[in-house]
């Protein structure tokens, strides 16, 4: 009789323990929703970029509006590979497609996705992304004898490095034509804020957060034998420092080049801390809730400078 109670017991708990193992939670980190999840916003990046730049393939890259940093640095190195400019910048988003799959065939995980579970992945990037957004207007907030730092987005500060300033950033007129002409510049320069935002979210996470911290586990664990947490820690911070410093200093055709973004105090330790933020987050809920959350925090932020703080 006491083993019988025994094993319904140990069935029962059973019963809970495998539905939560294939819960929510664990379904969506696998690598295969972050691909169904992204797919749509890495065509809609890529579209949006070649409609923003329709002489894209004419002009030189230190000219394509909306392009991330990091989203150049793929397209560089499928041109170092040996494809043109031309396909490099349409291959691209391949790079992330063919990355996820592998890890996806390198898991043995399920392949089968739930629609349902897709709105609701959206609604969770919305909730990480708020944090971010009340630390940022929080760390932000300068005395009122300071002048305000030297930049597009001073209020919230966004996480998508580009290498130009953006649009309608011009010495101020006093003419009609002068307002105009800056009304429609800082539109300009809300919409490229917003396509910034989403390729900020797919490719500098899977620079700074996917490759580097999954290289630097490599090294520090695999290679100098460094005790798992403390490779976990190092990573973590290197790759965090790595990503706030990109935003201000970038490594192109060969060589350093200053983005226009004046480096702070403030905006190195808001980025730095959102670095160790989205480390977190892809550790436990994957990339593709990192990468969203990423990308709706930088929307959020370039909609709320411009909305309530009357940068438009």
């Amino acid at each position: 009789m006491a083993r019988k109670e025994s094993s319904k017991a140990a069935n029962g708990l059973a019963d809970i323990i495998v539905p939560a193992r294939q819960g929510y939670f664990v379904r969506t980190a696998r690598a295969v929703y972050a691909l169904v999840f992204l797919l749509p916003i890495i065509i809609l990046y890529e579209v949006l970029v070649f409609l923003v730049n329709p002489q894209l393939l004419s002009q030189p890259v230190s000219n394509v509006r909306g392009a991330v940093v990091s989203f150049i640095w793929v397209q560089n190195f499928l041109h170092y590979l040996g494809m043109d400019m031309k396909s490099a910048w349409l291959f691209a988003p391949a790079v992330v497609i063919i990355i996820l799959l592998v890890l996806q065939f390198a898991s043995r995980q399920s392949w089968k996705v739930r629609p349902g579970d897709f709105p609701v992945m959206v609604c969770e990037c919305m909730i990480f992304a708020i944090p971010l957004v009340i630390f940022s207007l929080v760390l932000n907030r300068a005395p009122s004898q300071q002048q305000p730092a030297v930049g597009n987005f001073d209020t919230v500060i966004t996480c998508g490095s580009t290498i130009l300033a953006e649009v309608g950033t011009d010495s101020p007129g006093t003419s009609e034509e002068s307002r105009t002409g800056r009304t429609v510049g800082n539109r300009q320069e809300i919409y490229i804020g917003l396509l910034t935002g989403i390729g900020a979210g797919i490719y500098e996470e899977l620079i700074f957060r996917l490759i580097l911290i999954g290289l630097s586990m490599i090294f520090f664990e695999t290679i100098l034998g460094v005790r798992h947490i403390r490779a976990v820690v190092i990573s973590v911070i290197i790759s965090s420092v790595l990503f706030s410093l990109h935003h201000h200093f970038v490594f192109l055709n060969g060589q350093f080049a200053r983005t226009a973004e004046v480096l702070t105090m403030t905006r190195f330790t808001f980025r730095t801390v959102a670095g160790v933020f989205f480390a977190i987050i892809f550790a436990v809920r994957g990339f593709g809730i990192t990468a969203g959350a990423h990308a709706f925090y930088d929307i959020i932020a370039t909609l709320l400078n411009a909305w309530l703080f009357g940068q438009c």
